[in-house]
């Protein structure tokens, strides 16, 4: 099942009074490029985060936006530093000393200078914490995927009723090119009649303008190359995912051919099949830049 690199996943775990939300969303790109948004004290998943998206990933541009939240007791406890309390004390009683000042400090005021009392955290369970980020990333990957697949089918669809249809043009131009050469063959002999009223018209030479035009505009092998091209796109659309490098791979191939097909037109519903060609293999490869 092929898949667009356009999607969105977002998953919400909470369990063992931790609270884990994972929202997804991608764009496509060439390469895979992942931006990771979450708390610093999650920094440390950060590899173990994009190696799990590989799982579910290959292409495309991925925000991904964690939210972290932690609602149990004693995850943060406060530390009383006696020693620089008492450091503190000891420079009032020589400043009160040496300048004659009242030492007029009180508790509430010590509590106050910096570092005397401190906030800290308590040291967390890594394990813990990464089984469920993990379970979060893993169902924000599913709905990720679930989405892009269910664009990617649509975008199928859409590429096949395109493919559809260059084959109908490639179909006329193959079969219309022998009445182009019929018809030239008729107005060189036409010509030949009125510009050698009296004369007998040459056959031969006749023949061989009509060979040397006929080789000029001659588009079978183009129209050969570009039928199987466009089959071979409809095959690789049926194949697994990871394809969008190859379908871009065989339309620039496509556009090639009908290029020439159009250079060689000497018709002008010919050259209008040409051109029409030329759109929807334009519009097949700026659909084919959305999948994976």
């Amino acid at each position: 099942m092929i898949k667009s690199m356009t999607g969105f996943g977002r998953c919400e775990i909470a369990e063992s009074e931790r609270k884990f939300i994972v929202e997804m969303k991608g764009v496509n790109h060439r390469y895979l490029d992942v931006n990771i948004r979450m708390p610093k004290k999650l920094n440390f998943f950060e590899s173990a985060i994009r190696t799990l998206l590989k799982k579910y990933v290959q292409r495309g541009k991925v925000d991904i936006f964690i939210t972290y939240e932690d609602m149990s007791e004693g995850q943060i406890s406060l530390k009383y530093n006696e020693s620089l309390a008492a450091e503190y004390l000891r420079y009032f009683r020589e400043m009160s000393e040496k300048f004659s000042l009242e030492n007029d400090i009180r508790v509430s005021t010590l509590s106050r200078y910096p570092e005397v009392f401190t906030m800290e955290e308590q040291t967390v369970d890594e394990e813990e914490i990464w089984n469920g980020l993990s379970k979060a990333l893993e169902g924000a990957c599913r709905q990720f995927v679930e989405t892009r697949s269910m664009e990617g089918e649509h975008l199928k669809k859409d590429l096949i009723q395109k493919l559809d249809g260059m084959l109908e043009k490639v179909t006329y131009i193959e079969e219309h090119s022998p009445q182009i050469v019929a018809d030239y063959r008729a107005k060189l002999e036409a010509k030949m009649k009125e510009l050698l009223t009296d004369t007998q018209i040459d056959e031969g030479r006749i023949a061989a303008e009509v060979v040397i035009f006929a080789d000029k505009i001659c588009t079978d092998e183009e129209v050969v190359r570009l039928r199987s091209h466009i089959e071979h796109m409809k095959q690789t659309l049926e194949e697994a995912e990871g394809i969008g490098r190859k379908l871009d791979f065989i339309a620039q191939e496509m556009n090639r051919e009908a290029n020439t097909i159009l250079s060689k037109a000497n018709n002008l519903e010919i050259s209008n099949r040409a051109i029409d060609l030329k759109t929807e293999i334009e519009k097949v490869r700026e659909q084919i830049q959305n999948i994976e």
